[in-house]
């Protein structure tokens, strides 16, 4: 087996953890069970990424559209979240994490972004690997979000509109001030990056897997880091400048 080259590994790697209630469907179980055992996935996945050396560590935790499922799913998958960052503090301050969320707050239970800010606050100073969960979050809503910030500052004069750019809309997002992500994972099969992060993985890498979440080990996380090492990352120029670059 080929091992990791460690200086190229991504920077910042986001995840769409797919594929938990197919798991549990699989073997005549509750969907809740397959969150839960998700869970301990996300907790593998983080201890790994951080023992590698990962700087950012994004996970697609609870889509905008979400909500829309069942209200005793959607009601189980909070009650799981909470006991999540509850139980993680300890260890993210262990190894260094800082924790952050994304998405649209406002629609989570004042108790679960109450946790939130806890956990937050407690980890704030910790200098390792940044783990951002994506709650209530939606790439399309982001954008719209950014687009009226702006806009908001243009009617009051204090922008104007010529002086928008690419960066300017980049460091309106919740991803403010976090560098693009280098490589998707998403897993389940399935093929489609399902509004996440709609402006950021402009020029990532796409790994996906069959692979359900909850199955989702070291050695497949490896599997994906060793693909994203053979591919060569070109951003729009050719292969013989990319060589030029770096002679």
């Amino acid at each position: 087996m080929d091992t990791l080259k460690p200086e190229n590994l991504p920077e910042h790697l986001a995840v769409i953890m797919d594929g938990n209630g197919r798991w549990a469907e699989k073997r005549m179980l509750q969907r809740i069970v397959g969150h839960q055992k998700g869970v301990e996935t996300v907790r593998v996945i983080v201890e790994e990424c951080s023992r590698l050396g990962i700087r950012y560590l994004t996970l697609f935790a609870f889509s905008a559209e979400n909500w829309l499922r069942p209200k005793t799913e959607v009601k189980a998958l909070m009650a799981l979240l909470k006991k999540y960052i509850r139980a993680e503090i300890a260890r993210m301050m262990q190894n260094d994490i800082r924790f952050n969320v994304i998405g649209n707050r406002a629609d989570l239970p004042p108790d679960i972004d109450r946790e939130i800010q806890a956990a937050m606050d407690r980890t704030a100073n910790n200098r390792g690997m940044l783990l951002t969960l994506a709650l209530s979050y939606g790439g399309r809503q982001e954008i719209v979000t950014a687009a009226k910030t702006l806009a908001e500052e243009v009617a009051a004069g204090r922008l104007s509109a010529e002086a928008i750019d690419e960066k300017m809309l980049s460091g309106s997002l919740y991803t403010a001030g976090i560098p693009d992500p280098d490589l998707l994972i998403r897993t389940s099969g399935e093929m489609r990056i399902s509004n996440f992060l709609l402006w950021q993985l402009a020029y990532a890498e796409l790994y996906f897997t069959e692979v359900n979440w909850p199955d989702f080990d070291r050695n497949e996380l490896a599997r994906a880091f060793r693909d994203y090492q053979s591919r060569e990352r070109r951003f729009g120029m050719t292969s013989d400048q990319l060589r030029k670059e770096s002679a």
